[in-house]
């Protein structure tokens, strides 16, 4: 039931800001309904009309169709303005389906763009976009196609019932005894079909998470020889779609086959009854015939709903199912701020860490008890075998995670007081596997300051060792990149990072094993722009290669989330511990 609720809060959020289109569209409906419904009647009045007139001419020998044609020409207006009343439902629905559809795409990544680095971690890439791609497609089709249908078929049986009964109770009560076993098993197979269309887009998901993942790395598949093994893990995903999309494609598909066989028993019940209450005496034979066309034609308009509905099952169960999927999103908790926060202006004196415990998971905690004092200005380097916490102390300082215990504090102000946006302006961070995006070099650059002027974007290119590189191109900083024109090498993505983190001038600087992924001539370029960026700033850089910080000011050594040696490289070195041993079994290999 909550889960009902959530879906309808869901529509109604979307549907709600075109109530004036919505509501045409739902007096359109009755319009329709009341033309659809009325109809009958007036092809039962034919049918009976025609019979008089047959026995009148055949009797009496007068020719006289002036009822009959009368009855016709309603029967024809009837059908006209039935069109025009679809149309208008058609029209107005679709432009509503297209405009609110459009309002969700924004709105989930609007919401998506606000959610925390943790929920990005716990999902994947392709799983994401499967909502914006497969869910909200069926959505789009849903509103577009099954929704007025559904409202229209709805009415249409209220409007039966009630029309059956103003006719004659005995036979609408004969026409509806079959409704109950009907709703019965309708109920039965949706409860099935739901099953497996909502596991049929969570497998879907998951299968758009494995193929995204394969592309991306996709050269370590080559490169590995794992092509075959790669495919072998495609089968087994699409395997489980293809399962779960069968079974529901069977369950939805049984309802219109049962609904329509209902629907014909139902017809031989009315006109068996119609014509056993004929011969009775309980209708009038004059009237008998009209009266049995007119319930055959009520019984195929009040069972043809429940038929359309059911074969339409299989779409709405799929929006149903993308707009849980959907909602789902905008339930997960934003990165929200308390009120009052402050704001800063940079580190002045120091940055600390005191006494901090965190884990991503309670049962695995990752840093324990770590306590790092930085003075303004000083570089520290972060060292240590890998999952011993270096990374996580960089997902801290910039909050994309909170401490569980202690506290992170920029000259003495705990992180979690100052702004978020606040915070991160003042934090930079140079990432090991460096990111670029569709644009220019120059929209690179200036991705964190956009109001940036040309000569501060020659001025970080110059200072990131890459402005050089940039002028031997024919368009210079104009020049475009995208994934089918990706002019840079690993070195070079790199430069343009540290390029893109200068010209924002961050007073804390976060480097994250960014030689790691390069060769020594290449590394040797990376370290002088570092150098550059890291001069004058408070900055903590995390490195495997230990003589990328030799001349770090303070070292701290990370081993299974605790501080186990902290000083400068020489003074590490003396005392002939874990560093020592990592620092020496390093160089002997290099």
């Amino acid at each position: 039931m909550n889960e009902f609720k959530r879906i309808v809060r869901f529509f109604w959020h979307y549907l709600k800001a075109y109530k004036w289109q919505m509501t045409v569209i739902i007096l359109a409906v009755i319009g329709a309904t009341y033309l659809q419904v009325k109809a009958p009647e007036y092809i039962g009045k034919a049918i009976q009309e025609l019979a008089n007139y047959a026995q009148r001419l055949f009797t009496t020998g007068v020719d006289d169709k002036t009822d009959f044609v009368h009855i016709i020409w309603m029967l024809i207006l009837f059908y006209v303005l039935l069109a025009a009343a679809t149309f208008i439902q058609t029209i107005l629905m679709a432009g509503v389906s297209g405009r609110a559809t459009n309002r969700m795409r924004i709105g989930l990544f609007r919401k998506m763009e606000k959610l925390s680095i943790r929920f990005f971690d716990g999902h994947k890439d392709g799983e994401m976009l499967s909502r914006f791609t497969s869910d909200l497609d069926n959505i789009s089709n849903t509103l577009n196609q099954a929704l007025v249908q559904v409202l229209s078929n709805v009415a249409l049986m209220i409007g039966v019932i009630i029309m059956m009964y103003q006719q004659n109770v005995k036979l609408a009560s004969v026409t509806l005894i079959l409704a109950p076993v009907a709703i019965i098993i309708a109920a039965l197979i949706i409860r099935k079909a739901r099953k497996y269309v909502d596991m049929q887009q969570d497998r879907l998901g998951e299968l758009n998470g494995y193929i995204d993942e394969k592309i991306s790395g996709q050269k370590i598949v080559i490169t590995n020889g794992l092509e075959e093994e790669t495919i072998e893990g495609f089968v087994k995903h699409n395997n489980i779609v293809k399962d779960a999309t069968f079974k529901g494609q069977v369950y939805s598909g049984l309802l219109f086959p049962m609904m329509q066989g209902i629907s014909l028993v139902n017809t031989a019940v009315v006109i068996f009854f119609g014509g056993w209450l004929a011969l009775d005496g309980s209708i009038e034979r004059t009237a008998a015939l009209g009266l049995i066309v007119m319930f055959v034609q009520y019984s195929q308009q009040f069972y043809m709903p429940l038929t359309q509905i059911s074969s339409q099952y299989s779409m709405l169960q799929l929006a149903i199912t993308g707009a849980r999927r959907v909602s789902e999103i905008f339930d997960e908790e934003e990165e929200v701020e308390r009120a009052n926060l402050q704001e800063i202006d940079g580190v002045h004196k120091s940055v600390k860490l005191q006494n901090i415990d965190f884990a991503y998971t309670p049962e695995k905690p990752v840093l324990k008890n770590v306590s790092i004092d930085v003075e303004k200005g000083k570089m520290v380097a972060l060292v240590g075998p890998t999952g011993s916490g270096k990374t996580t102390v960089m997902n801290l300082l910039n909050r994309f995670y909170n401490v569980d215990n202690g506290a992170i504090l920029f000259d003495d102000i705990d992180i979690r007081d100052i702004k978020l946006a606040s915070l991160r302006q003042q934090v930079g961070i140079v990432l090991q596997d460096s990111v670029l995006f569709s644009g220019t070099i120059r929209d690179n650059i200036v991705f964190g300051k956009p109001e940036a002027t040309d000569a501060e974007v020659t001025d970080a290119a110059k200072q990131a060792n890459i402005h050089d590189f940039i002028m031997t191109l024919e368009n210079g900083y104009e020049t475009t990149i995208s994934d089918e024109n990706n002019i840079f090498s690993v070195g070079q993505k790199q430069l343009i990072s540290i390029a893109r983190t200068i010209i924002t001038n961050p007073s804390l600087l976060i480097l994250d094993e960014a030689t790691s992924n390069v060769d020594t001539v290449t590394e040797a370029r990376i370290q002088k722009a570092m150098d550059n960026v890291i001069s004058g700033r408070t900055s903590f850089v995390i490195a495997h290669r230990l003589k990328t910080i030799l001349d770090a000011d303070h070292i701290v050594v990370l081993h299974q989330g605790e501080v186990i040696e902290q000083g400068t490289h020489e003074s590490l070195l003396q005392q002939k511990g874990f560093y020592s041993e990592l620092y020496h079994n390093q160089f002997v290999m290099e």
